[in-house]
This record gives structure tokens, sequence and C-alpha cells, in this order.
């Protein structure tokens, strides 16, 4: 894929991603890392539904603006999307969005330490909630940076949900699994509960990855600590 086919598919991705709801105004950030080192971002302060091509912004690994159309930078969160650079070779593209389901979760300070949904246990694992950090600065990204090692998917607390892949693709069809998966556990615990595959299951479903070529990382099982403060899990 050459550079403006790129810039296409981060434009389908970000107008997708508005019609979906997952971001309004100006929220979410989206990114892609090029072969050759240098990333293209969207621009700050700009509605995902009006990204064109001529308005993604090129910048280097540090940060730096290499190319953008004039009066545009980089997104505040840019940090966030380097740092996953930084930590994870594989790492080729970073999406981050406000999808009401996954981010109710967020926001009521509960992860997704779940294994309910079969496809979700496979492709995602559990979900961990980041601690807080204020955007455009460095606590988000160091919030995050201890998850990375085992997680493509993350909640941020009290901010929204952050997903990685091997291709932008990827990280699209993780964020939309994620959301899809919140909104089928919300309306299971509405309705009286939800409820965990066997562990023996959920290990033969683990397992399957390979067989399926799902790239990126997979926590196995794995559940986390309730918070201090906020809202417990259903745990």
């Amino acid at each position: 894929m050459n550079i403006q086919e790129t810039k296409e598919q981060i434009c389908d991705i970000c107008h997708k991603m508005w019609q979906l709801g997952w971001v309004a105004a100006n929220d979410g950030n989206v990114s892609v890392k090029l072969e050759d080192g240098t990333i293209l971002a969207t621009p700050t302060g700009m509605s995902k539904s009006f990204i064109t091509p001529e308005k993604l912004i090129l910048i280097d690994a540090q940060g730096n603006v290499l190319q953008s159309a004039e009066g545009l930078r980089p997104s505040s969160e840019i940090k966030m999307h380097l740092r996953c650079y930084e930590k994870r070779p594989d790492v080729k593209s970073v999406i981050h969005a406000h999808p009401a389901g996954a981010t109710g979760f967020a926001v009521a300070h509960r992860s997704m330490d779940m294994y309910n949904m079969i496809e979700d246990v496979a492709a995602i694992g559990s979900v961990p909630l980041t601690p807080y950090g204020t955007p455009s600065t460095s606590e988000v990204p160091d919030a995050i940076e201890p998850y990375l090692e085992e997680h493509d998917v993350m909640l941020l607390e009290n901010h929204g949900a952050l997903t990685v892949g091997a291709d932008l693709l990827t990280a699209y069809y993780r964020m939309e699994s994620l959301e899809l998966w919140a909104k089928i556990s919300i309306n299971a615990i509405i309705l009286g509960g939800s409820y965990d595959i066997s562990r023996e299951n959920i290990d033969k479903l683990i397992n399957l990855r390979g067989y399926y070529g799902v790239t990126g990382r997979h926590p196995g099982y794995k559940k986390y600590p309730r918070r201090e403060q906020g809202a417990p899990t259903d745990r």
C-alpha cells in the first residue's frame, strides 16, 4: 500500500468512527507507522468526519512535524501513540476513541476482565483499566506503558479506549470488537449477570489464536484488582 492509499484508509476509518458514534466534535485520534519509520497522524482540533488526506500530518518517531498543511498540528495525544510504537515494534497503527459502551466501563472504573464472549476471549482477552492520566501530558503514556507488553486493547480511566495493531484495519477491528463486547456485557448485566466461559474452554480458545493467525499480544487468563475508588466490578 502506498502512502496515498494509506492516507485514504485513515480517512475512511476516521469517517467510520464518527458515523458509529465513537467520537464527537474533535474527539479521538488515529495514526499509522510507515515503512520508513515516519508516522501519519490525524490533526488536533478537527472532527473525524472532516478528515481528508491532505489534512493528515507526517511526523517522526519523536513527534517532530515533517509535513503538514498550514495551521494544522498533530493530535495533542500523539505522545500516547509514540509510546506504543516505541515499546511495541510490532505495532504499526494506534487508535484512540470514546465508544459509549467501552467508555462507560472506563468511567465506571471497571476493567473488562470478563471471559463471556467466545470471539473476544480468543481475539482480545481481558481488557485492563489503565490509571488516570491528564490528556496531552506524559501521564497517559506512562499509565499505559506497563500494559503494552501483554495487551493490544485498553480502557483509559475516565477517558476512553485504546487499540493497537500490526496494521490500521487490525487496530480498527479491535476497537469495533471491544465496543460490541462492551454493549453485550452491559445488556447481560442488566438481564441478571455476565457469566464466564469455563477455564478449560478459555484455554482452548486462547490456543486457537495460532490456528487463526491472530497477531499481537494476549494476556492469557487474567483478572485485575479493583480500584480503591470508583464503582466495583461485577466480580
